[in-house]
């Protein structure tokens, strides 16, 4: 027991060095391909300058290596795993009768290390900082519209009602949108208000209004109710639980929010009314984050430590490669369906995860027993 702790302690290291070489390797052309992107798109903009540029790339590296991580598991894999069964050294240590099993247990665990690392530490940061280049890149290097615009016809809201009673809400819809550091202006405003059981009750039309701490400030109000006539108000006030950061937010993509914060954004996104289907994937994406490793792990260790005197190790180890970037397609296309509602979320998360398992373990079985 002591030489299969020892053997797996060695090919842990020797992986570990493999993966990190790998992935600093990917992340330096992925960082480059970045920079001539960014300098194609400020060719028209001299007065950015060069560093500005390459701060832009330097934000992105974080969220780029959480992307990459999974290709350098299995990259890094393959090469160490091909590097110690081309040097005899798994050859002799399964001779002497330790499994694959137990000398991959270090590496499994590392790949399960290096995944909640990913999420716990890493995300938050690469959340803040790919955030702050969209913002920095939507300001210097896109052209029209701004982070609110969200579609042609404006911007629409829902919130809870509480001024009409328990379950009313207020959809709120507003003609034109302008951002402000301590609030939200809005132009052209209709906010509809709807009691429980879905009951329209009355139309509110403002010239203007303001979300301000606690409370939508609205200008110049015709209030419509559904028994009819009309009533004007010059100032009108209608109690709110959204902030000008929630309602940011809650239009910003999942990837610029950290781990940390995603279960509380997504209660608040359902209490407002809003979808949180792409919010509730991305959250259970991370979590199967360090299962999708540790089959990364198995799928490098399987295609790649075949003995050298049966031949066919490059067309094995093509084979992994292969196996990986299908693995990484079939997730891309389950996202799709949960992201439409066709599939459960938990589904499309950790199917492709799963079935990298069951795949990953055949072959080792294979390899092993067989």
């Amino acid at each position: 027991m002591r030489i299969a702790a020892i053997l797996s302690a060695y090919v842990g290291r020797q992986f570990l060095i493999s993966v990190l070489s790998v992935l600093a390797m990917l992340l330096g052309i992925v960082v480059l391909f970045d920079l001539i992107e960014f300098l194609r798109r400020a060719i028209n903009r001299p007065d950015l300058g060069f560093w500005f540029l390459v701060q832009l790339a330097v934000l992105r590296v974080p969220f780029m290596a959480l992307q990459l991580l999974p290709f350098a598991v299995l990259f890094g894999g393959i090469l160490a795993f091909w590097r110690l069964t081309r040097s005899s050294e798994l050859v002799v240590a399964r001779a002497a009768g330790v499994s694959a099993w137990q000398f991959l247990a270090a590496p499994v665990a590392l790949g399960a290390v290096l995944g909640l690392v990913a999420i716990m530490l890493v995300n938050p940061i690469a959340s803040a900082m790919f955030g702050r280049a969209e913002r920095l890149d939507s300001e210097y290097l896109r052209s029209g519209g701004s982070a609110l615009a969200l579609t042609s016809g404006g911007l629409w809201l829902r919130q809870a009602d509480r001024a009409a009673g328990e379950g009313a809400v207020a959809i709120v819809h507003a003609g034109r949108v302008a951002r402000r550091e301590n609030g939200l202006d809005l132009e052209a405003v209709s906010i509809f208000r709807i009691a429980a059981g879905d009951r329209f009750t009355a139309r509110l039309e403002a010239e203007s209004g303001r979300l301000e701490q606690g409370r939508w400030a609205l200008r110049d109000v015709w209030e419509l109710p559904l028994e009819g006539g009309r009533t004007h108000h010059p100032e009108l006030a209608l109690p709110t639980d959204l902030t000008l950061a929630r309602v940011q937010d809650s239009f910003a993509p999942p990837d610029t929010l950290s781990f940390w914060t995603l279960p509380g954004f997504i209660e608040v996104l359902e209490q407002s009314g809003f979808s949180a289907l792409r919010h509730k994937l991305h959250f259970q994406s991370l979590l199967a984050l360090p299962l999708l490793l540790c089959v990364m792990v198995l799928l490098a260790a399987g295609f790649s430590m075949r003995p050298s005197r049966r031949g066919g190790v490059m067309l094995m180890i093509g084979g992994g490669i292969v196996s990986g970037f299908a693995l990484y397609v079939l997730t891309r296309v389950v996202v799709e369906f949960g992201q439409s509602g066709a599939i459960p979320v938990a589904l499309a998360a950790w199917a492709p995860a799963g079935m990298g398992l069951m795949l990953a373990v055949a072959l080792l079985l294979h390899l092993e027993d067989g």
